[in-house]
Formats: C-alpha cells, sequence, structure tokens
C-alpha cells in the first residue's frame, strides 16, 4: 500500500490567507476565482483560518474585510479593521476607481499589519496575494508572528505598466517578495520565466510552486455529442478587447457561411460591457446568431450553458507586454470541464500546454484563423471526439483540490 503524502496540515494548524475581490452589492464576485476554494480546502483540515479580503479598486466597499474560521466550520466571525485603519475611507472612497491605486496598495499593508497586532495568533502559514501583501507578511515573520510566507501571483507581466518609473518599482516589489518569500506559488510556469528574464538571481529565489486555477467537481460533467448544438460556439469570460471577444464574432460571419445554425454564446460582462460588442453583431448582420447571456455568478449555471455547446474559443490578443502571455487561463479549464475542444490563440501558456496534451488547437488572434479552426473541427467528426476526449481528461486532474494540496504536500516536504 502506497503511503499518502502529507499536507503538513492538522487541527492545530493556522492560516493567515490574504487576498482580494470585486465587491458589488454586499457581494463578493467570483472575479478572483481562488477565495472560496481556499477557504473550503483548508477549513475542514485546520484550526483557525484568518481570511482578509481587501475590496478591489472600484468595489462599492472600499475596507478589508476580515472572517475568521474556526472549528472546522464555514461559519465565521466577522471583524472590521481599526478604528485608525478606519480613518482612510473617505480618502480611499475619492481614489475608489478600477485600476492600480497607490492609496490603496498601502491600505492593504496596513490592514495586514494592523490585524496582526489586534489578533495575536501566530501562524503557520501567511499566503498573500500580490507582492504588497506578501511583504506585510514577510514583517510579520520577522516579528515571529508568521512561520511561513507564501507569495501567490495570478498575474504578471515584466513590462505591466507604461510608466517606465512605476514599472520598475513593480518589479522591484515582485523581486523583493520572490527572494525573501518561503515559496512562490505562481499561477503559470511563465512567471518565474519572465522574471528571471529582467534580473531575479535564480539562485536567491525561493522555490516556485505550479499553483494553476482550477475546477469543483460539479464543473466537471460533458454532455453527449447528440444532446447539444452540432455547431454551437461558447465565449466566457470579461469581455475587455484584449481578451478577444470581438475576435470570436468576426470569425463567426465565417463559420455561418458553412453552417447556418451556428451560434455564439457569450457568457459574461455587463449590458454595458456588451455596448460595443453588440456593434459588431449589428454591422455584420449577425444579431440572430449571437447570444449575450451576461454576467452569471453561479459556476454550474455557467456549466450548463457550455455543455450545449461544442466549441470554447479563447482569442486572447497578442498584445505586447500583456498579462495574458504569463497568466492562467481559466476559461481554457472551464471548457474542459465540459468537455469542449478549445481553440486558442498562441498568448495563454495553458493553451500551448493543452494543444501539446491533444485538447486544443492553437491558431493567430484572427478572425479567419479562428474560422477556418471551427469549420473543420465541424466537418471531422474523428478529430473533434479526439480533442473532447483529452480535454475531458486534462479536466479530471485540474481540481482545486489536487492543485492546493499538491502545493501543501511539496511545502510540507522541503520543511528543514
Amino acid at each position: 500500500m502506497v503511503k499518502k503524502a502529507s499536507l503538513g496540515l492538522s487541527k492545530n494548524s493556522t492560516v493567515l490567507f490574504v487576498t482580494f475581490s470585486m465587491w458589488e452589492k454586499n457581494k463578493r464576485l467570483p472575479t478572483n476565482g481562488s477565495v472560496e476554494p481556499m477557504r473550503d480546502f483548508l477549513v475542514p483540515k485546520i484550526g483557525r483560518l484568518t481570511l482578509i479580503d481587501q475590496p478591489h479598486p472600484g468595489s462599492d466597499r472600499v475596507m478589508p474585510r476580515i472572517e475568521v474560521y474556526e472549528n472546522n466550520s464555514l461559519k465565521f466571525k466577522l471583524y472590521k479593521s481599526s478604528r485608525i485603519l478606519r480613518s482612510m475611507e473617505p480618502v480611499l472612497k475619492k481614489f475608489n476607481k478600477n485600476s492600480t491605486q497607490p492609496l490603496f496598495k498601502i491600505r492593504d499593508l496596513l490592514s495586514v499589519l494592523d490585524w496582526s497586532f489586534r489578533d495575536r495568533t501566530k501562524y503557520d502559514y501567511c499566503i498573500c496575494l500580490e507582492s504588497i501583501n506578501a511583504i506585510a507578511g514577510i514583517i510579520l515573520r520577522k516579528l515571529g508572528r508568521v512561520d511561513k510566507v507564501v507569495y501567490y501571483v495570478s498575474d504578471y507581466s515584466p513590462n505591466r505598466y507604461k510608466s517606465k518609473w512605476f514599472n520598475e518599482l513593480y518589479l522591484r516589489l515582485d523581486r523583493f517578495s520572490a527572494m525573501h518569500a518561503d515559496f512562490i506559488w505562481d499561477v503559470s510556469p511563465a512567471m518565474q520565466k519572465a522574471r528571471l528574464s529582467v534580473g531575479l538571481d535564480s539562485k536567491k529565489s525561493a522555490p516556485v510552486i505550479i499553483v494553476a486555477n482550477g475546477l469543483l467537481p460539479e464543473q466537471i460533467k460533458s454532455a453527449p455529442i447528440s444532446s447539444f448544438e452540432k455547431h454551437g460556439i461558447v465565449y466566457m469570460g470579461t469581455v475587455g478587447s484584449e481578451n478577444g471577444p470581438d475576435i470570436a464574432i468576426k470569425s463567426l460571419q465565417f463559420v455561418i457561411n458553412k453552417f447556418k445554425d451556428a451560434k455564439l454564446h457569450i457568457v459574461g460582462g455587463t449590458n454595458k460591457d456588451h455596448v460595443w460588442l453588440k456593434e459588431i453583431v449589428k454591422e455584420l448582420g449577425i444579431d440572430d446568431s449571437v447570444i449575450f447571456h451576461g454576467f452569471i455568478e453561479s459556476h454550474i449555471d455557467v456549466a450548463k450553458i457550455m455543455r450545449k455547446c461544442a466549441v470554447g474559443v479563447a482569442p486572447y490578443k497578442s498584445i505586447p507586454g500583456s498579462i495574458r502571455y504569463y497568466a492562467d487561463a481559466g476559461k481554457i479549464r472551464a471548457y474542459c470541464a465540459a468537455g469542449l475542444p478549445v481553440i486558442s490563440s498562441k498568448v495563454p501558456p495553458l493553451g500551448l500546454m493543452l494543444a501539446k496534451k491533444g485538447g486544443a488547437i492553437i491558431v493567430n488572434d484572427d478572425p479567419r484563423e479562428f474560422a477556418e479552426a471551427i469549420i473543420g473541427l465541424f466537418k471531422d467528426k474523428k478529430n473533434y471526439s479526439f480533442l473532447k476526449n483529452n480535454a475531458e481528461d486534462f479536466a479530471r486532474t485540474s481540481t482545486w483540490e489536487n492543485t492546493f494540496a499538491n502545493a501543501f504536500k511539496f511545502m510540507d516536504n522541503k520543511k528543514i
């Protein structure tokens, strides 16, 4: 019998998880998809989880939310920041726009230190999204309040900001965190390669663990070929230009020339976000072939829509410096979970990896090339089944449970 590897977690373990979310109408939006999966993974396994959720600029709240989970229960005690930190609230509201706001970074650093001095708990792990939070964790480790600091990176680009001095500051903060944390959790293997290319010394770097975005077990379910729209296409995710929803729409006009019943389902975004896309749809005269579902909160409901389709598209645009070259691509995993072959641009690393596993086709970020790939799949049932089966196999190994368990096993093995 093979001995099960230890996670290094027990009923006495304590974890401080510092992250961020978009908040709207007093609800945490699933933009940062790791929050609930991390919570649900840790709570049954440890004695105490403290979650500090820092509202992203542009949310309808600006002060951090502190949730404390104990006794293996998902019921939590809710705490506010101290009165001193809350004195920042009026100023934060003045700068509350959905973009990088330096004042919010100061809030983030102080919110971690503020809670630690009030809470007095010694944490085994401090898992911190973004470099500012990692630096706060490093300070707490120096003060003896934290044992191990994990620098968790959900997106990265060596050319993140147009301002040269601000981009250099961003790189320096990332480099400091990578050198002084105990572990780095990157969502993509491309991130560390990029860090090394802009000056990080590999000998000084903390060990890197690939902690890619995961799937919930209930998402992983495909439909038989006979039950879905034979020529249904789905684009799921945010609908900013860099993600290429317009490429998906423009490719549809060519697909319709071959398959009149082809439909494109766009899942994500608000009515306001869709305005520019609907103008393209109207200009192309394909109003009856594009369905805008809007933002859907439930992963299960999104999966049901995807399972009605035949192909998932990930038409990220090739924009110099885009974080998409280095980040994970959640939409690709979601397509695989629904049993869909994927057609991706060359931008996301996950698309390239899935293509090597036989679950995706890679093309340039061009509407005609996407259309040709879609038409080819619709015509070739044998190749379609091949890609579909490989996409499903990939999804089964990509759960959040597996992702986090492998990370903690790695860290436990590295303990001295």
